[in-house]
């Protein structure tokens, strides 16, 4: 394994365990805090959760002006002792959605609460018809969410719809043996929703001959809003096979790119021969942890943020370096205008280098 994965693994592993006591139970110098099973109780109890460990409240009111304390006096007056359990499922739900992030949702029995419009308020910029269209009907099922094909004027074009499973060495190796002759690589994971950051820096760690340092990131010290430790370098090192691809790599991304998807995005974003075509992604720059309310329920929470390599959030995206847009004139003569853009990018690098 790549010993930068390790090193990753590792940093959320002391997470968990610096921030694993029970939702309903917080230990804070010696002094145990504990909620009810009732409405007001499980109200509390989430609040506090999110109070003490969610990483992104000072984005959060930079970006939409969010004030958690007047968002808890607000959302208490909708509790009472009397509710159902769906009513008070459905206002802790608008409470969190408040924050507007992809990685805090609320688990019951009845529903997923969630706020996804990181992705719904912006346009797609994607077609899954067209996509098909370009795979052709010969394409190469590489697993895992894994398609790819050689276009005809000899560039790779790889799919990739999820990380939520790792390829594994051997299937990579072969599917960049079947391509070592293309000109150019075109990686295309709009909508990839995310899942692994594993699989993702595996897949990362193909496109560079040397040591880079891609991202930062800093975990939570404390049950203050700023109780952040010392930020720590993320290394991508080069993949212990052979198997390398230095070609031109155009990466194409939407809005429905998140989590480890936005983190595939900010790697390549760093390496020196990968260019970055589309719009910005979804975001999801926090490593996401959960924790449960007395009555059951499960909240996740962002609580551990990443930066870029000039120390920006990435948690509302990554930008492209060349911005896209679908055009309608493309998409009704059949053509997708992200991949007919990086086609011609790295057909005209060819030429000039």
């Amino acid at each position: 394994m790549n010993s930068n994965l390790k090193n990753r693994i590792w940093v959320l592993a002391a997470l968990v365990m610096m921030l694993l006591p029970a939702g309903c139970s917080w230990n804070e110098e010696s002094h145990d805090r504990e909620f009810a099973d009732t409405p007001q109780g499980n109200f509390m109890a989430l609040w506090t959760i999110m109070d003490e460990r969610y990483c992104f409240f000072d984005l959060k009111k930079e970006q939409f002006g969010v004030d958690w304390d007047e968002v808890k006096t607000r959302y208490a007056a909708s509790i009472s002792d009397d509710m159902t359990d769906r009513s008070l499922f459905e206002v802790l739900c608008n409470m969190i959605g408040e924050l507007r992030d992809g990685h805090v949702n609320l688990t019951s029995v009845y529903d997923l609460g969630r706020n996804w419009c990181w992705k719904t308020d912006y346009p797609a910029n994607y077609s899954k018809d067209l996509q098909t269209k370009y795979l052709g009907n010969d394409y190469v099922i590489g697993g895992n969410g894994y398609y790819y094909c050689i276009l005809d004027d000899n560039i790779g074009y790889l799919v990739v719809e999820s990380f939520e499973s790792a390829m594994s060495d051997s299937r990579l190796n072969v599917m960049f043996n079947n391509m070592a002759l293309c000109n150019g690589l075109i990686i295309d994971i709009r909508d990839n929703g995310g899942g692994l950051l594993t699989a993702s820096e595996s897949l990362a760690s193909r496109f560079t001959e040397k040591k880079v340092t891609v991202s930062y990131c800093c975990y939570k010290t404390g049950p203050g809003h700023n109780d952040f430790s010392r930020r720590y370098s993320n290394e991508l090192s080069p993949n212990e096979y052979n198997l390398r691809w230095i070609k031109p790599v155009v990466l194409l991304t939407n809005r429905g790119c998140y989590s480890s998807a936005n983190d595939f995005s900010l790697i390549m974003k760093a390496l020196d021969n990968v260019t970055l075509m589309g719009d910005t992604t979804g975001g999801g720059g926090g490593l996401p942890l959960s924790s449960e309310l007395p009555n059951g329920w499960v909240v996740r929470f962002s609580s551990s943020p990443t930066f870029d390599v000039e120390m920006n959030h990435v948690e509302s995206g990554v930008a492209p370096d060349i911005r896209l847009d679908m055009k309608d004139e493309d998409i009704l003569s059949g053509k997708d205008t992200y991949i007919e853009a990086a086609r011609k990018y790295i057909n005209d690098k060819l030429v000039n280098p």
